[in-house]
C-alpha cells in the first residue's frame, strides 16, 4: 500500500533509535481533514495499535495506518532527501489531484474513485 525508500527508513529508523520511550514505537502514517488543498500527511511515532489498522513490515520498519487513511495513502511513496540547507520527508500521492505549494496538504479525486482502487496489503 505504502512505499518508503530505504533512505527514509534508515532516517526513521535512526530518529527511533534517538526515542528514550516505549522499545515498542513504530511509525504510524495517516491522514487528517485540513490544510489548504482539502488533506493534511501525518507521520509520528505510536505504540497503541487501534482496531482496522493496517500493520505492514517496510525494510524492517513498522508503519501503520488507520483504516480511514488507507484508502487516501495507497501507492504513496515516502521518501527523504538530506541536501544540507533543506531537505527532509517527500511525500509523493499518485491519488492527488491538487497540492499546496508546500507538499504537505492535497486534494483527491472523488471518494468513490479513490475508493475504487484495488487494495493489496
Amino acid at each position: 500500500m505504502i512505499k518508503i525508500s530505504e533512505t527514509a527508513c534508515d532516517k526513521i529508523k535512526e530518529m527511533l533509535a534517538a526515542e528514550e520511550a516505549a522499545p515498542n514505537l513504530f511509525l504510524r502514517v495517516g491522514v487528517k481533514e485540513g490544510g489548504c488543498s482539502g488533506f493534511s500527511y501525518g507521520m509520528g511515532f505510536d505504540d497503541n495499535e487501534q482496531e482496522g489498522d493496517k500493520v505492514m513490515d517496510i525494510h524492517g520498519l513498522k508503519v501503520v495506518v488507520d483504516e480511514e487513511s488507507a484508502k487516501y495513502l495507497y501507492g504513496v511513496e515516502i521518501d527523504f532527501q538530506d541536501t544540507g540547507i533543506g531537505g527532509g520527508f517527500s511525500i509523493h500521492n499518485p491519488n492527488a489531484v491538487a497540492t499546496c505549494g508546500c507538499g504537505s496538504s492535497f486534494r483527491t479525486k472523488p471518494e468513490e474513485e479513490v475508493l475504487a482502487q484495488p487494495c493489496e496489503d
